[in-house]
C-alpha cells in the first residue's frame, strides 16, 4: 500500500491557471487508504487533512470538488463521513511533466517578442509542456534551445515562462513569460480572467441565435476519466463561462468566434459539445462523425474529404490582448487561420453556394 507521505507535494502551493492544456491522460493515482474498521464517522476533509503532512483543509476541499478525491470509486462532497472499508483514492492534481526540459532545435512562429515576452503562433500537433507521454517536440522543447541561442537564462523553465496552454490539436497564439516578474504578472491576469481571447471554431449544426453565453461547470467525466464534461446543475468541476457569436451559417455546420472569460481544460470543446454543437472533427467530443446533414452518399463522401483535409478539430487561438507587463499598457496580437482550417472553410462555402443554386433552379 501507498504511504500517506508520496503525496505532500500535491498540497503545498497553488498551481497557475493552466487549465487550458492537452488532458487526455488517466490521472495518476499517489495515495490510497482503506478506512480501518474501527474508525468512527468522520467528515472526509477532516480526515484527509489530518492524514496528509502540510495539507490544508481549503486545499483538500478543492481536490473533492475537482473530483481528484473518490470514495467508493464515486465522487463525494466534503461533509462525506468515512466509515469502515471504505476505500479512498487520491489522484494526482498536477499532471506528471519531465523534471528536465531538453532543448530541441524545433522551429517556432514567433508573432512577436521583447525583453519581457513572446507570443508564439502554435501549430497543430505541437504539445505545448513536456509530460505525460509527450516528453520531446512539445512548444517549450524549441523554446528553450530558441533562448540559449540568445543567452536569455531562465532557470526552472518548466515553471518560468509558460502561463496558459492551448490543446495539442488547436492553433493559435501562445504568450511566454521571459522573465519571472513577466510570468507573474501575466498569470495574475489570466487568473483574474481579464486577458482577452478570442478563438474561431468550426461547430456541427445551425445555431438558432446569433450569440448567446454558455454557463456550465467543467470537471473530469465521472465515468470516463481522461475527458471532461459539463456540469450545469450542482457544484462538481469548476465554473466556466464561454461567449459566442456567429459569423457564418453553412447550413450543416457554422463557424463562430467564442470568447473565453475562464480558461477550462478543453472549455470551448466541451462547451460547444454541451449545448449541442460539437466541433467539426473533434474525436474526443463526437464531432468525427455526421452530426447534422443528408443521407446521400455526395454528402458522406464531401464530409470525408473535409476530415482529410482538416485532421483535427476546428479550433484556432486567434486573438489575444493583455496588460504589457513591462509597459503597463494594453497589447493586441491577431493570428491569421491556419490553411487547413481555411481550405475546408472554404470548401462548406461553395457547398453552400451550390446547395443554394440547386435550390433556385
Amino acid at each position: 500500500m501507498s504511504n500517506e507521505n508520496d503525496i505532500e507535494d500535491i498540497w503545498d502551493e497553488e498551481d497557475p491557471e493552466l487549465d487550458s492544456n492537452e488532458s487526455g491522460d488517466e490521472p495518476v493515482v499517489r495515495l490510497r487508504i482503506v478506512i480501518e474498521k474501527r474508525q468512527e464517522p468522520l467528515r472526509i476533509d477532516k480526515f484527509m487533512m489530518h492524514r496528509l503532512e502540510g495539507a490544508t483543509r481549503n486545499k483538500v476541499q478543492q481536490a473533492i470538488d475537482e473530483g481528484f478525491i473518490l470514495v467508493n470509486d464515486e465522487v463525494i462532497k466534503s461533509n462525506y463521513k468515512v466509515k469502515p472499508n471504505d476505500v479512498i483514492v487520491v489522484f494526482e492534481t498536477r499532471r506528471p511533466e519531465s523534471q528536465e526540459i531538453v532543448p530541441e532545435n524545433i522551429p517556432l512562429n514567433i508573432t512577436y517578442e521583447d525583453d519581457s515576452l513572446m507570443i508564439i503562433n502554435k501549430p497543430a500537433g505541437m504539445v505545448v509542456h513536456p509530460g505525460c507521454g509527450n516528453y520531446s517536440g512539445t512548444l517549450i522543447n524549441g523554446l528553450s534551445y530558441y533562448l540559449q541561442q540568445g543567452n536569455v537564462e531562465i532557470s526552472n523553465l518548466h515553471r518560468v515562462g509558460l502561463v496558459h496552454r492551448i490543446d495539442k490539436d488547436t492553433t493559435g497564439l501562445v504568450v511566454i513569460g521571459k522573465t519571472e516578474q513577466a510570468m507573474q504578472h501575466l498569470a495574475a491576469q489570466f487568473k483574474k480572467h481579464t486577458v482577452y481571447r478570442r478563438y474561431i471554431a468550426l461547430v456541427w449544426g445551425d445555431l438558432p441565435d446569433d450569440e448567446g453565453t454558455i454557463h456550465a461547470n467543467i470537471g473530469r467525466n465521472l465515468r470516463f476519466r481522461k475527458i471532461m464534461d459539463a456540469f450545469p446543475d450542482g457544484d462538481y468541476g469548476k465554473d466556466a463561462t464561454t461567449h459566442y457569436k456567429v459569423l457564418e451559417r453553412f447550413n450543416y455546420v457554422t463557424l463562430v468566434e467564442l470568447r473565453l472569460e475562464t480558461g477550462r481544460t478543453h472549455q470551448i470543446r466541451v462547451h460547444m459539445k454541451h449545448i449541442g454543437h460539437p466541433l467539426f472533427n473533434d474525436m474526443t467530443y463526437g464531432g468525427d462523425r455526421i452530426v447534422k446533414g443528408t443521407v446521400f452518399s455526395k454528402y458522406k463522401q464531401f464530409i470525408d474529404n473535409c476530415f482529410g483535409v482538416l485532421q483535427r478539430h476546428a479550433l484556432h487561438a486567434k486573438e489575444l490582448g493583455f496588460v504589457h507587463p513591462e509597459t503597463k499598457e494594453t497589447v493586441h496580437f491577431n493570428s491569421e487561420l491556419p490553411d487547413d482550417m481555411a481550405a475546408v472553410i472554404e470548401k462548406w462555402r461553395a457547398y453552400t453556394i451550390g446547395m443554394s443554386m440547386k435550390t433556385k433552379a
